[in-house]
């Protein structure tokens, strides 16, 4: 009988934390200017998610600088071109621009940031896109965020 509850026990606690894994994703983005991932689902039972980017390049930031930023479809060429005036020192991107519903800081090679936003400030049915904001790069670098039961 302690087998079988040792047992039950360890199914749970694997259960509880692949659970917390679905609201969290890590992002690697490269010097070749890509996004090792193309899109993110997002649960509804999620209340916050994170994103973890990750620059596996060796170049720095001023050349080849990368950040997550997550906006409506249809804010995106307008949220990268105004972000080009606001520069570097602002991560190119507006400041306090309220399309920009989160975003990393921008990093260059080796480096790390992250970004957690409430899943409620998403809406069924709306397209959202995530995007490299560093200028030119968000042609390349972007994907597709869903929000999924």
């Amino acid at each position: 009988m302690p087998f079988k509850f040792a047992v039950a026990a360890l199914l749970t606690l694997s259960s509880m934390s692949v659970y917390a894994a679905e609201c969290e994703i890590d992002v690697i983005s490269t010097d070749q200017m890509t996004f090792e991932t193309d899109a993110i689902e997002i649960s509804k039972s999620c209340d916050t998610f994170t994103v973890n980017l990750e620059h596996s390049g060796s170049q720095p930031v001023g050349s080849m600088g990368h950040n997550w930023v997550l906006a409506k479809e249809s804010d995106v060429s307008d949220i990268a071109a105004e972000g080009i005036a606001a520069g570097l020192d602002n991560g190119y991107l507006p400041p306090e621009d309220d399309r920009v519903i989160a975003h990393t800081d921008m990093i260059g090679g080796g480096e790390s940031s992250s970004t957690t936003f409430d899943v409620a400030d998403l809406e069924e049915g709306e397209d959202y896109t995530f995007f490299c904001s560093f200028p030119g790069h968000s042609t390349m670098m972007r994907g597709s965020v869903t929000l999924v039961d």
